[in-house]
């Protein structure tokens, strides 16, 4: 539990921190998806749905870009996904170094203090 806590505490402050940039980048894949809502005549729920879609490279295939910019548009959204998600990947595991090595040395020194009290 101890290391659950500390993790999702790390992760929150980090995603906080980093915030500014997972907005920028988030705001990059949304404008470029009405860009080319509006190029394939889509309705803007439709282009973020899509964009959202296409930036997490889950790529249902229900909504494809016919123009040729329209999927110029799409690889660049697709690229900035992968940015987003590999942000989010690395706070993740910077939280969980950090809170397994806090977990670890918690560990040490409940043995050493044992080892003391014999």
């Amino acid at each position: 539990m101890q290391f659950t806590v500390s993790f999702v505490k790390l992760f929150f402050e980090g995603i906080y921190l980093i915030s500014p940039i997972l907005s920028f980048l988030v705001a990059i894949i949304l404008i470029l998806g009405q860009i080319v809502g509006r190029h394939e005549s889509w309705k803007p729920f439709d282009a973020a749905y899509w964009s959202f879609i296409t930036a997490t490279t889950v790529g249902y295939g229900d909504m494809q870009p016919v123009s040729r910019s329209s999927r110029i548009l799409s690889v660049l959204i697709a690229m900035t996904g992968l940015i987003l998600s590999g942000i989010v990947v690395a706070i993740a595991l910077n939280a969980a170094t950090i809170s397994f090595n806090r977990l670890d040395d918690a560990e040490r020194l409940k043995s050493k203090y044992e080892e003391l009290r014999k």
